[in-house]
């Protein structure tokens, strides 16, 4: 799916020179001081870190703008925090990049992103059940995995706080 059939981001946030500008580069200049964290480990991989509240607007940008094939969503407790992130690939430039957001343990929620881009519906209903992260917006955030009758609060991905 072309950039232009997934919306109507504005391209003209970027500068003329759009095509010798590293991504890393193209992303800190849209989004400004959205990004909390820009790490590139090696050229063709860019780790950006947002608050969940600019995560949309940065998916966005991502994917319209840069012209991005979604990937996977990726989830993980840390202990003190949810951590996610959303990867993507820009195959033109041979780049991957991935939107990190942290969540609060205790009440981990993020607007779900399956309006935007449907192929993440399935992957948030995983999260949702293995982390316990609620996914906002989400048209049908009910069990994949797991049996209909799981034990609600019970997330088999979550780290023991417990000492045990």
């Amino acid at each position: 799916m072309s950039a232009e059939a997934r919306g109507d981001y504005r391209r003209d946030c970027l500068s003329s020179g759009e095509d010798e500008m590293t991504v890393a580069e193209q992303l800190k200049e849209a989004l400004g001081n959205r990004v909390m964290r820009l790490e590139t480990p090696n050229p063709k991989r860019v780790y950006l870190t947002v608050s969940p509240e600019d995560l949309v607007e940065a998916v966005r940008f991502v994917w319209q703008v840069l012209d991005a094939r979604y990937v996977i969503v990726s989830g993980v407790d840390t202990g003190s925090q949810i951590e996610l992130l959303y990867h993507f690939s820009i195959d033109r430039k041979d780049t991957f990049v991935s939107l990190r957001v942290f969540l609060d343990r205790n009440r981990p929620e993020i607007v779900s992103l399956s309006s935007l881009i449907p192929a993440t519906e399935w992957i948030e209903r995983e999260i949702w059940e293995l982390l316990g992260v609620t996914f906002t917006g989400h048209p049908n955030l009910t069990h994949l995995l797991l049996a209909d009758d799981w034990p609600e609060g019970n997330y088999p991905l979550r780290k023991k706080t417990d000492g045990a």
